[in-house]
């Protein structure tokens, strides 16, 4: 007989945008079911500063853990299962080997025991998570990663191309390796925000519009969210009130190419678009540029705040936002959206190099 599960919720995240759908997902509950979830913060990726404090003070999840997670390459003994040869079989082989005993190690650094929850969401399974989740035979379900993430780039196929639908059965069926975003066994359903935009349908693809989770928000759940996200709310809101009446060119960054391309990309840009107004940086909160430094003469939005909570400011309107590979589809503040796509890094970097869904059609 299964030990009864004394929990109800617990939610895994890997970035801000991870934890602030966390808090949607929360507040879209009944009054009486909010409060009781678990929230983990992985290091893996992200340096969440004192959010997890900022978090503990909103009273929206019972208990908020750290999570210590580690990639495959801080455990030697699997280097030897990673080795690529040009005998399919072999590298199968290896490949299965090395799924569970990744999934054993990952064991030592998990904060919580996962099978007290009735439901588990993990953001990006990808991660050694979902390989301890598979191994130790606890369902769980994926989120999407970042909005419509599976519209430009399938990471499972891209990762898994060559006989893609072999390895989705050695996964979702037996159970002998780890494919992501679905295909894993114990994974119950995937989470995303459109199902039409989705180049590779799958039947365990569930859709949870986000902008329906952000239309049920009072006015008192934005400003909570608000303040566990902004770490200087009363700067931004200066920012803003400053910016009124201006024609504001807003730039997303994103960790692309090596430091000193990336830098270069965007002064490009902003040499571009500066001369329609005044220019606004947002960071990405995985970017590791120092824009602060390098690009001090421009007001720049903290990094750590997803951009959809822009739309939470009455009032505050730019004239365009100009976005690489971000997708902007949930943003309300702008006159003007421009993703750049693919072919505009080609200037910069390789083609195949950001043509991943070439290289899967192929």
């Amino acid at each position: 007989m299964s030990k009864p599960k004394n929990k109800s919720r617990i939610y895994v995240c890997h970035t801000y945008y991870h934890v602030y759908v966390s808090f949607l997902k929360e507040f879209s509950l009944p009054k009486k079911e909010q409060g009781t979830a678990t929230l983990v913060l992985s290091k893996l990726s992200t340096h969440f500063e004192k959010l997890k404090e900022r978090v503990a003070k909103s009273g929206v999840f019972a208990e908020i853990y750290e999570y210590d997670e580690k990639r495959q390459t801080a455990y030697p003994e699997l280097a030897k299962y990673t080795i690529e040869s040009k005998n399919p079989l072999a590298n199968m082989i290896r490949r299965i080997i090395m799924t569970k005993k990744f999934g054993r190690l990952c064991e030592q650094d998990i904060p919580v025991n996962f099978e007290d929850y009735q439901d588990i969401y993990v953001y990006c399974d990808i991660d050694p998570i979902g390989y301890y989740l598979n191994w130790k035979h606890i369902p769980y379900h994926a989120m999407e990663d970042g909005l419509n993430c599976l519209k430009n780039f399938n990471l499972a196929r891209y990762d898994n191309r060559g006989f893609f639908s072999l390895k989705a059965f050695m996964s979702s069926k037996l159970n002998l390796i780890f494919v992501q975003d679905g295909y894993g066994k114990y994974c119950i359903d995937m989470e995303v925000n459109d199902l039409s935009v989705i180049q590779h349908p799958y039947s365990k693809y569930v859709e949870v519009k986000r902008q329906e989770l952000v239309d049920r928000l009072t006015p008192e759940e934005k400003d909570l969210i608000l303040r566990v996200f902004v770490r200087d709310l009363d700067t931004l809101k200066r920012q803003i009130r400053e910016s009124l009446g201006q024609d504001k060119i807003m730039i997303l960054t994103e960790p692309l190419c090596d430091l000193k391309t990336r830098e270069r990309l965007f002064r490009d840009l902003i040499t571009e678009y500066e001369k329609e107004g005044h220019i606004y940086i947002k960071p990405h909160p995985r970017d590791e540029l120092d824009y602060k430094t390098l690009f001090a003469e421009y007001p720049q939005i903290d990094g750590t705040v997803p951009m959809e909570m822009l739309n939470f400011f009455d009032g505050f309107r730019v004239k365009k936002i100009v976005s690489v590979f971000t997708e902007l589809d949930e943003i309300k503040f702008a006159d003007e959206m421009i993703r750049l796509g693919p072919d505009f890094m080609d200037k910069y970097e390789p083609h195949e190099m950001h043509n991943q869904t070439e290289v899967i059609s192929k």
